[in-house]
């Protein structure tokens, strides 16, 4: 044993053998701080810039026919609930108007004229899911197939389809159309 108790210091009085820092000497490198330089990219550590946001959708048209679309489908899907429950459903009118305010939005992105077109094709759609529903009925009482009923007898399931109206199916409109509207307006984007 040739080292004698307690250990004595490395030169300078630091027990550790670190380089003590000298208070208003830059260390090695130049930096006054002592901090790494910033990576490029201006995040630090080399991490790169995250990517662009995609480009915002308008495309009128595409959402217009893919609304036309869903106008025919939603109302046939209406005119069936209309035959199989033989009462037109509230929930189902403003369902058709949400289904087709969605699909308007979301496919034809951020246009102004869009919210007003699902709101138009959303009446359209009520009104053709009633008529096609009457039709349906109509159909069915008489024994008759519904294609020659609605091309043969439209005035008669028209008449129908007005005795049948009242009130709560302008409220079924008026809430399908809003439903359309603020559908496309929620989710344009």
């Amino acid at each position: 044993m040739s080292q004698s108790y307690p250990p004595q210091p490395p030169q300078g009085g630091n027990p550790y053998g670190q380089q003590q820092p000298q208070y208003g000497v830059p260390p090695q490198g130049g930096n006054p701080f002592g901090q790494q330089p910033q990576q490029p990219g201006g995040f630090g550590g080399g991490y790169p810039p995250p990517a662009p946001l995609p480009p915002a959708r308008n495309n009128a048209g595409l959402g217009i026919l893919a609304g036309v679309v869903v106008m025919l489908a939603a109302a046939a899907a209406y005119g069936g609930i209309i035959r199989l429950t033989e009462h037109e459903i509230g929930y189902a009118a403003v369902g058709v108007g949400a289904l087709i305010g969605l699909v308007v939005g979301k496919v034809g992105g951020r246009n102004a004229a869009l919210p007003v077109f699902a709101a138009v094709l959303a009446l359209a759609g009520i009104f053709l899911g009633q008529y096609f529903g009457e039709a349906l009925m109509v159909s069915k009482l008489a024994g008759v197939p519904v294609t020659e009923v609605i091309s043969d007898h439209a005035k008669f399931v028209f008449d129908a389809w007005k005795e049948d109206g009242g009130v709560l199916s302008v409220l079924f409109f008026a809430f399908g159309a809003v439903a359309a509207f603020g559908g496309a307006k929620r989710v344009a984007g």
